[in-house]
Parts: C-alpha cells; structure tokens; sequence
C-alpha cells in the first residue's frame, strides 16, 4: 500500500516544479514585455520561497488539527491560482503577487507531502522514498524546461502558467479521492503540548541547511546555466533542452543513490562523491562542447544525494513532532531559497558573465558535504539528562 501511496505522491508534487519552473523558462519574455532585469527575474524566482518565512512554522502547527490530504489539497489549489493570477498579469507586480500566492501553496504541500512519507516510511526504506518523492520537483522542472520554452515561443509568455494551473488542479483532485493516512501512526494529542528536545532542534537546523543550499544551488544552475549554453552559441531552446537532461537523469539517479544509503550506508561518503561531482559538472558547463557531458554528469552523479539529504528531516523527530519540526526545517529552507537567485542575479548583472551565478553554487553545493557531517555527529550524540525526561 505505501508503495502505492508513494506514486500518488510523487505525480501530484510534479505539479510544485513545473510550476516554480514558469519563470525561470519565461524569464527573456518578461524582460523583455515588462523591461526587468536579471536581479528582478531572480527576485520573482525567490518570491516562490518567500511565505516560507512567516507561515512554515505556524503550516507546520496548524497539522495537530487538520488532516495531511486537506493541507495538500489546499497548497495545491493555491499553487494553481497563483500561477492562473501570473498569466493574467500587466506588470512585474502582479506576477510577484501571483508567485507569492502559489508560493504558499508550495510551502503546504512541500511541508505535508513531505510529512506524508516519513510518516509510511519511518524505518522501511525512507531513504529510498524520499529520493523518490524529491525527484517529482526535478521531474516537474524538466517538463517545464522544455515544455515551457515551447508554448511560451509558440502561444505566448502566459500560457505556461496556464498549464502549470491546469496541472496542479488536477493534482489536488487525485490526492483528495485517493490519499489515506498509514493506521499505525502515533500522533499528536492537539489537547497535549508534545516539545522537540534539543537534539531535535539541532538535528533539523542541520537537516535544513543542508537541503537548503542543495536546492538553491540546483535552481542557480537551472536559472542560468542556460545563459552560459547560450552565449556559446545556443539557441534558447537547445539551451534549455540540454541542461534538462540533468534533472531527467537525477530521477532515476536518485532512486539508485537511496537505495544503496539504505542498504549500505554511508551517507557522508555518498555526499562527498556526489557533491564533487556536481562542483566538476559546474566546471565542465563553463567549457565550449563539454555541455551534454557536464549535464549527464550533474544528473548522474552531483544531484543523486537529493532523497538522501531529504530523509535527513524525518530521521532528525519522533512522529509526534514531525508536523511542527517540518514548520522549522522549511523555515530555514526558505530562507535560503529566497535569498540565493536574487544574489546570483546581481552576480550576473555585475560581471555581465553567466559564469559568476555558477561559481556561486559551486560554494553551495560543497557546503552540504560539512553540514551532513554536523548531522552524523549530532545524531550519535547522547541526550542529556533533560532531554530524556521531555
């Protein structure tokens, strides 16, 4: 049954990346229909993320009293209007109000279908599903690469928005008719105050930083890694085309890569291996000719630890706190996220180079190798005498 779950999950979450992608994928058009620039074309990007700072702690909070499917189904309407609000835009603000407003949506169903997951595959396997279920956002980004460009050069900037909406709406539809909770679940008492320890805390910071600059040095590289393709000659959408192959390879990369922590162990090597290879792959993209082997190498190797990073947040909590500990873990995501395409946008306007962005995730994606040492260490830890008793 949870293997079934797991593939309801997984279509339904696509819809998160194939409508964050509409930006990134429109972002010449809008440049040139409302006269931005890259700093404001990541700006909108990071808008995506940005109710994850005031609303991921209390969303988190918020499940102690409604059920995982009605929250999802909630975020995934929400990501759909977002997106319908976009495509009706006449200036950059009622874009970023469109992205805002799905952006809430994506903070819920991120959350929840997160929680989903830990929740049918605590102890069973949970590196694998989580590398499973992350790779939905891949997924969805590389339908919208390609998708994207083509009915944005074919119909117009608006329509990929529309599709994206039209995408979502029927994702909320399957996971209200067929999602059901595991019946095993230990849960919270809304009428029972259940804390995380201070072990917990320190496990899901760590948790969180980690899969924060992961991501935001993969969606640095989706938003301008075709910039550098193009200016060795590439058409926008050949461009786009080749650094999709990426996050096509990385779903089924990923489910090898769970697979084997699972089995074997060795998280932290895994890390090593793989974030170098991401760094290498960077370093290849910058090289005339080299671009469909930087691309295979960035799926195969560099962002197969992504599951892997993910089921770091469920083995950080009991399942008593996961909803609350979820809020704080997607706090801290968030705050990265939001960050990061703006800052390598001004990279980019600053040095005219679409090389500077990537030399930036190059530093993000080598920090997740200490952050998931901290983790290691952290969670071999022994509680205190206080911690125990909580």
């Amino acid at each position: 049954m949870r293997w079934c779950i797991l593939s309801l999950l997984f279509l339904a979450r696509i819809g998160l990346g194939f409508q964050f992608q509409t930006v990134a994928s429109v972002g010449n058009d809008l440049v040139v229909a409302f006269g931005l620039n890259y700093v404001d074309i990541g700006f909108l990007i990071g808008l995506f993320m940005a109710p994850g700072l005031v609303l991921a702690i209390p969303a988190g909070y918020w499940g102690r009293y409604v059920s995982d499917r009605v929250m999802v189904v909630f975020g995934l309407s929400a990501l759909a209007a977002g997106g319908a609000a976009s495509s009706l835009a006449t200036d950059s603000w009622t874009i970023g109000m469109g992205r805002v407003f799905a952006g809430i949506g994506f903070l819920f169903t991120s959350l929840y279908f997160t929680k989903m997951v830990a929740d049918w595959f605590e102890g069973r396997e949970i590196a694998t599903a989580m590398s499973i279920l992350v790779m939905s956002w891949p997924f969805g980004i590389a339908m919208g690469q390609v998708g994207h460009a083509w009915l944005s050069q074919t119909y117009g900037w608006q329509v990929p928005f529309q599709a994206a909406s039209v995408y979502c709406l029927i994702a909320a539809l399957g996971v209200f008719l067929l999602y059901r909770p595991p019946h095993d679940l230990p849960h919270a008492d809304s009428g029972k105050r259940v804390i995380m320890t201070a072990q917990e805390w320190r496990l899901i910071f760590c948790a969180a930083a980690a899969w924060g600059v992961f991501n935001a040095a993969y969606v640095t590289y989706l938003a301008f890694g075709p910039k550098v393709l193009e200016n060795h000659g590439q058409s926008a959408i050949a461009a786009a085309g080749i650094i999709s192959i990426g996050s096509w390879i990385m779903i089924f990369s990923g489910a090898v890569c769970g697979q084997i922590v699972d089995r074997f162990g060795g998280r932290n090597t895994v890390l090593v291996f793989c974030m170098g290879g991401a760094i290498a792959a960077l370093l290849l993209l910058s090289l005339p000719g080299a671009s469909f082997g930087a691309s295979m190498l960035f799926g195969l190797i560099g962002m197969a630890p992504a599951g892997v990073i993910m089921a770091m947040a469920g083995q950080a909590m009991r399942p008593q706190v996961r909803a609350f500990g979820m809020g704080i873990f997607f706090t801290v995501y968030y705050a990265i996220m939001l960050v990061t395409p703006p800052v390598a946008g001004a990279i980019l306007d600053a040095t005219g180079n679409a090389r500077g962005p990537l030399w930036l995730a190059m530093i993000l994606f080598a920090t997740v190798v200490p952050l998931g040492i901290a983790f290691q260490f952290l969670k071999g830890a022994p509680l205190t005498g206080q911690e125990k008793t909580v």
